[in-house]
C-alpha cells in the first residue's frame, strides 16, 4: 500500500475528533484557509531538533545540541531564532508546551525546566530538580491547567509538577508522583517519555519508550494503571498528541505515527495502522495546528551513528483533513 493510501486509512479514525478541533484563525478571527508550507526549515547544521509547542499560528521548536529555541509561523516556510542557546544555562531543549504566555521547556540531562516569555524570549524562571543526586532526563511537558504542567523524567521514576505561580508567587517544581511500586516499572533505557493531559487535567497519559506501554495517571488519586492496548507494544513511542479520544503516538525509529482510539474512561485503546511518509526523518513529537500535524524531524539516527544529517533540519506537516 502506498504511503498516501496508508495515511488515509489510518487517519480515518480521526474524523470525529478533528471536526471538533479548531482551525487556525486569521488576524480578524476568521478561519485561515490560506495555503500552508508542507515543511518548515530550521536554520543551522547541528540543530537536531526535538520538542514542539504551538499557540495559534505560532509554534516553537528546540535544539537538543545547544538549547536554542526557534519560532515559526504556519504561514511561513522557515523558523527563526527566538532565544539563543546557553541562555540562563539552557544547553539543550527537549519537550515543551505553551502555558498561557509562558513556554515551558524540559531540559533533558540538565535536570532543569526553563520557563520563557513567549513574547520576548526572556527566561522568567529556571527550575532545578537537583540532578546531582541521580542521573536525570526531563523529557516532555503536558499542560493540565491554567498555571500547571507536568514533566516526565526518562531516567528517574518521578513525575514532576510545575506551578507557574500567581499573585506574586514564584514558579516552582515539585515531585508529584514516584512511580516506584506502581504499575509503571522503570527499566534500563528510556522510560517515561511523551505525556498528554485529558479530561481537563484530571488524567495524564504517558508512553514508556523502552517497553511500548502507555500508562494512565489520575491526578486526583495518583492511581497509575496500564492502558490496555490489546497486546500491542508501541516501542520507541516518543511524543504524544491527543485529539478527542484519539491518541497519536509518534514512534521515532520506526518513522510512524500510530493512532490509538481510546475508550471513554481512557483505560483501553484500539491501535490503528501506522502512518508513514517520505517526509519523516526520525520524528520525535508533534503538534496539531488547524487540522495539520506538525512533526519534528530530529534525525537522531544520524547523530547517533555520527553520519551527516540531511540539511536543512525541518518540521514536516501532514494534513489530516485531506489524508496526506
Amino acid at each position: 500500500m502506498s504511503p498516501r493510501s496508508l495515511l488515509s486509512l489510518a487517519l480515518a479514525v480521526l474524523a470525529a475528533a478533528l471536526a471538533a478541533t479548531a482551525v487556525g484563525a486569521s488576524a480578524d478571527g476568521r478561519p485561515d484557509r490560506s495555503p500552508k508550507p508542507s515543511t518548515y526549515t530550521i536554520p543551522g547544521d547541528r540543530v537536531f531538533p526535538e520538542g514542539i509547542a504551538a499557540a495559534g499560528r505560532t509554534f516553537f521548536v528546540g535544539s537538543t545540541t545547544d538549547g536554542t529555541i526557534f519560532r515559526g509561523d504556519t504561514r511561513r516556510d522557515a523558523l527563526v531564532p527566538f532565544s539563543p542557546g546557553g541562555q540562563d544555562g539552557r544547553t539543550t531543549a527537549i519537550g515543551m508546551k505553551v502555558l498561557g504566555r509562558s513556554l515551558v521547556v524540559a531540559g533533558g540531562a540538565t535536570g532543569k525546566v526553563f520557563v520563557l516569555d513567549t513574547r520576548t524570549g526572556r527566561t522568567t524562571a529556571t527550575l532545578d530538580t537537583q540532578p546531582g543526586q541521580t542521573p536525570a532526563f526531563l523529557n516532555d511537558v503536558a499542560v493540565a491547567g491554567r498555571r500547571t504542567a507536568y514533566v516526565t523524567d526518562s531516567q528517574r521514576p518521578i513525575l514532576w509538577k510545575v506551578d507557574l505561580g500567581s499573585r506574586g508567587r514564584a514558579a516552582s517544581i515539585t515531585p508529584f508522583l514516584d512511580f516506584t511500586g506502581t504499575a509503571f516499572a522503570y527499566q534500563t533505557g528510556f522510560n517515561a517519555n511523551g505525556i498528554v493531559a485529558a479530561k481537563g487535567g484530571r488524567v495524564l497519559l504517558v508512553v514508556q519508550s523502552n517497553t511500548g506501554k502507555v500508562f494512565r495517571v489520575d491526578t486526583r488519586t495518583k492511581e497509575v494503571s496500564q492502558v490496555d492496548l490489546g497486546g500491542t507494544a508501541l516501542t520507541n513511542g516518543d511524543g504524544l498528541v491527543l485529539a478527542g479520544r484519539t491518541l497519536l503516538v509518534v514512534r521515532n525509529q520506526q518513522e510512524l505515527v500510530v493512532p490509538v482510539r481510546l475508550s471513554k474512561d481512557l483505560r483501553r485503546g484500539a491501535v490503528g495502522s501506522g502512518v508513514t511518509s517520505p517526509a519523516l526523518k526520525y520524528p520525535t513529537t508533534g503538534a496539531l495546528v488547524g487540522g495539520r500535524l506538525l512533526l519534528v524531524n530530529a534525525q537522531f539516527d544520524k547523530r547517533n551513528s555520527g553520519t551527516a544529517p540531511e540539511l536543512p533540519f525541518d518540521v514536516a506537516a501532514l494534513d489530516l483533513r485531506r489524508g496526506r
